[in-house]
């Protein structure tokens, strides 16, 4: 029986829905607006990226949680991506958690914590899910500006690389060794449909974003963008493409 707060490393993530990339590795696609939400197992800690569109998908990933590592486990570490309301407004449904984003998010759920609501109405969550979930917004303590370690115990050691701005100005990819490493891309990179820059992306340094994606991860990585399939090196090297030709810029 596990004590309070272990976490199992073996991991049976089909039985939960999960899609496992590697031992301790997974990661779900949730309904909705296809948003990626990944986990990384260490031993006694739990680093969860991307919350959902709102409580109730963080209710759910906390309770998948529970499923897969044992119902005394929970998450102990979470990482926002990118400060788009379909991957961070399931935050609070994790208590006494540690939390990382980009630096300079907070001014995103700060000063601009109504357009976050504003969006997910638009994009079609309730009102009154936008108006619950933005009232207990959780800004990141932890504000990565170029690379940050995360020592998960035994496990896999993450590096956090802050590489916008780019689709936001505050985009965070999560890296995790491994044979193959695992590249988690928020919405650096999108499968399930064309990359999309809204008014706060800055398309003229994407390209240079998904240069320094594909020199952490390598030719052999796994990426897993925010939205679709996991994709190869080739996959991001062709999205890089796409962009340029919108951009012009090379």
């Amino acid at each position: 029986m596990e004590a309070h707060g272990e976490v199992r490393t073996a991991v049976d993530w089909r039985a939960a829905g999960w899609e496992e990339l590697a031992p301790r590795v997974g990661r779900i696609r949730l309904p909705g607006w296809d948003a990626t939400a990944g986990l990384v197992v260490g031993s006694g800690a739990a680093l969860l990226i991307d919350t959902g569109s709102s409580l109730r998908e963080g209710s759910r990933l906390r309770t998948d949680v529970r499923r897969l590592l044992g119902a005394h486990a929970r998450v102990t570490h979470i990482v926002l991506t990118h400060p788009h309301f379909d991957h961070v407004l399931g935050t609070a449904a994790f208590a006494g958690v540690e939390t990382f984003g980009a630096v300079g998010i907070e001014t995103v759920f700060g000063r601009n914590h109504g357009d976050l609501y504003e969006d997910a109405v638009r994009h079609g969550l309730s009102p009154d899910e936008a108006a619950e979930a933005t009232d207990v917004l959780v800004t990141p303590r932890h504000r990565v500006s170029g690379e940050w370690t995360l020592d998960l115990g035994e496990g896999p050691q993450v590096l956090l690389a802050n590489l916008g701005p780019a689709h936001t100005g505050h985009d965070l990819a999560v890296l995790v060794p491994g044979s193959p490493v695992i590249v988690f891309c928020g919405d650096l990179v999108e499968e399930s449909g064309e990359p999309q820059a809204g008014p706060d992306a800055t398309p003229s340094h994407w390209p240079a974003a998904l240069d320094r994606l594909l020199a952490l991860g390598g030719e052999e990585a796994l990426y897993v963008p925010g939205h679709g399939s996991v994709v190869n090196a080739a996959f991001v090297r062709a999205q890089r493409a796409t962009l340029v030709a919108r951009s012009g810029v090379s």
